[in-house]
């Protein structure tokens, strides 16, 4: 350990930019994949928790009609389409069940991320208050971007896969798109250097 220390503090002097960098990537991608990780869970457990009423309420808006690969959906920015078995009753994973437990998993998994990327990645000391505004506006914006991405394969995905791939498909696929996207913004709303510099 101590050899590796000596190592990162040699090439930390030599290239600090480039070491800084690294070292954000790093921690975002660890704190980001523990974070999906929890996501995955919600994803999974909570809309069989949540029950057969919710998976087979229907909550999406907008609603447009497709048909992609020979399966007929309905593409929505917010909300999912209910799954239905062959024999026309509705499947957990779904409906407003789904979007439940997508957008709880999803708060929650934030609510984990923002002092972790704050204080250890970035190691801001910022205004909080101001900070967790922009946080949880680009959260919002993100979530609509790759709501409205998921809800175009998503229903294929279900029609051809099992429940526990489609489940880590969603989470991979989202957290992908999203982890590269919030780590620019995080650059942003997560400057170093003294609060009264950086209201």
């Amino acid at each position: 350990m101590e050899k590796w220390k000596k190592i990162w503090g040699g090439f930390e002097t030599k290239h600090p930019k480039l070491a800084k960098w690294l070292y954000q990537i790093f921690y975002f991608f660890v704190f980001s994949m523990g974070v999906t990780i929890i996501q995955y869970l919600f994803f999974t457990f909570m809309p069989g928790l949540l029950g057969e009423g919710l998976a087979g309420t229907e909550f999406m808006w907008p609603q447009v009609h497709m048909n992609i690969f020979g399966v007929e959906f309905t593409w929505s920015l917010l909300g999912y389409n209910v799954l239905y078995d062959e024999a026309g009753a509705a499947l957990i994973g779904g409906g407003l069940g789904y979007f439940i437990s997508y957008e709880v998993g999803s708060f929650v998994a934030q609510c984990i991320n923002f002092p972790l990327q704050r204080n250890i990645t970035f190691k801001s000391h910022g205004n909080p208050v101001y900070q967790a505004m922009w946080y949880f506006i680009a959260w919002i914006a993100i979530s609509l971007i790759c709501n409205g991405f998921n809800n175009l394969w998503m229903p294929i995905a279900a029609a051809y896969v099992a429940p526990a791939v489609y489940n880590i498909l969603v989470t991979f696929i989202t957290g992908g798109v999203s982890m590269v996207i919030f780590f620019f913004v995080f650059k942003i709303i997560f400057p170093e250097g003294d609060a009264k510099k950086h209201k």
